[in-house]
């Protein structure tokens, strides 16, 4: 008796499972892989896609920053030192386009060369220059002038110049007592000119004596600084 067991049919399978490929783009557009936006969304993660803007804008110039214009100022430092109608400068633009830091350099420079053993007049001359163009605005105001701090205070540290160009000559006629005298009435003559040629128009009419002599004190009060008298 011959037993023998059936033959069981064998199926062979063959083929490819495909999956799909799913890629993870941080920071893609949404419209291109949504499966990713979707699911880091719902985690909370949407801020992972965001792409901050990158600033194309060039860096300004620290100058340019602080609002300081080199030409400006040393076209204003001209009008200044050469106050005279014939020589054909603009003179007006010191007083109608004011500025601060030409103002503050031609003072600080006061300051400094009149440091020479006087420490504590660096920053009363400074004092004196913020406290005296104030005195002089509330004058020119009070008799019809039309004129703003900022000019004043422009104007005034400007006509600072003259006395810081004698400056030096007086260190070598000092001993020399009426040379010395008249250079500095001249400094001051000079200083006082500058600045009152600028502030003082024509709208003061018959009242501009009294609003130059207090510009005239006020630059001999400036010399009296540096010279310690």
């Amino acid at each position: 008796m011959n037993c023998s067991s059936p033959e069981i049919p064998i199926f062979k399978l063959s083929g490819t499972i495909s999956t799909p490929d799913v890629k993870l783009n941080i920071g893609s557009d949404s419209g291109k892989d949504p499966y990713a936006t979707t699911f880091l969304r719902q985690r909370g993660y949407g801020w992972l896609l965001e792409v901050e803007e990158e600033d194309n804008e060039e860096s300004k110039p620290l100058l340019e920053e602080l609002d300081i214009d080199i030409k400006d100022i040393y076209y204003k430092i001209r009008c200044v030192l050469m106050p005279m109608p014939s020589l054909g400068y603009n003179r007006q633009v010191v007083r109608d386009n004011p500025d601060f830091w030409g103002p503050l350099a031609v003072v600080l420079l006061f300051s400094m060369i009149s440091i020479y053993g006087q420490f504590r007049v660096v920053s009363w001359i400074i004092t004196i220059w913020i406290f005296g163009s104030l005195t002089i605005f509330l004058l020119a105001r009070v008799l019809g002038g039309e004129v703003s701090y900022g000019q004043v205070l422009g104007v005034i540290g400007y006509s600072l110049l003259p006395l810081i160009v004698i400056a030096p000559l007086l260190l070598v006629i000092g001993g020399f007592e009426v040379v010395s005298t008249l250079v500095k009435l001249f400094g001051v003559f000079w200083a006082a000119y500058s600045a009152a040629s600028l502030l003082v128009g024509d709208e003061f009419k018959t009242k501009k004596p009294l609003l130059i002599y207090p510009i005239f004190l006020l630059y001999i009060y400036f010399l009296s600084l540096y010279t310690g008298v």
